[in-house]
């Protein structure tokens, strides 16, 4: 009794990890692939006309016009900044870019996002929704795509930023290579 006992445990333990097994071969390839640009340009106290973000919370003491000291620590900003298909702040946008970003690290120049891509175009209709730290000095940064809405509904992946200008502290535009895992 007790070795047919261990034969039946055995062959359910090979069927129980047999069936763990991952059954596509393709299971970290992206369903979908998109590459968009937002450009940003911060309020600085003179650029009203032209500015598309705006500090809204600062250390107490500090200047609303101007990030904060000691990397910008505890600065929050809002945007609402155009998206393009390319790299030039002139070409059509397809949507805006909403949320904010916060300092959130004194020892280097550390983003928390919180954002979402509007799509309004005849190739996209919908949001992309977006979460994570951004180590503003590493070359590229991945952050989560946690859903979406319209033609991304339900979408999950991984956006890389990458920093593809900046200038100063009050312009910067960031390439964002969205690849999802999860398409419905």
């Amino acid at each position: 009794m007790g070795a047919r006992n261990s034969i039946v445990l055995f062959f359910f333990m090979l069927f129980a990890l047999s069936s763990a097994s991952p059954r596509h071969k393709n299971k970290y390839k992206p369903c979908k692939h998109l590459v968009l640009y937002f450009h940003e340009t911060v309020y600085n106290g003179t650029n009203a006309a032209d500015a598309t973000s705006a500090i809204v919370a600062a250390p107490q003491g500090a200047n609303l016009t101007i990030l904060a000291p000691q990397n910008y620590f505890g600065n929050i900003v809002i945007f609402n900044d155009p998206i393009t298909l390319d790299n030039n702040i002139h070409s059509k946008p397809v949507g805006r870019a909403q949320g904010f970003y916060l300092y959130d690290t004194k020892d280097t120049i550390t983003a928390w996002f919180g954002f979402s891509f509007i799509l309004n175009s005849t190739d996209y209709q919908g949001s992309i929704n977006f979460i994570g730290p951004n180590p503003v000095f590493e070359k590229t940064r991945d952050i989560s795509v946690v859903g979406g809405s319209g033609d991304f509904f339900m979408h999950r992946g991984v956006a890389t930023l990458t920093s593809d200008a900046f200038e100063g502290k009050y312009f910067f535009r960031l390439r964002v290579d969205i690849k999802f895992y999860e398409c419905w």
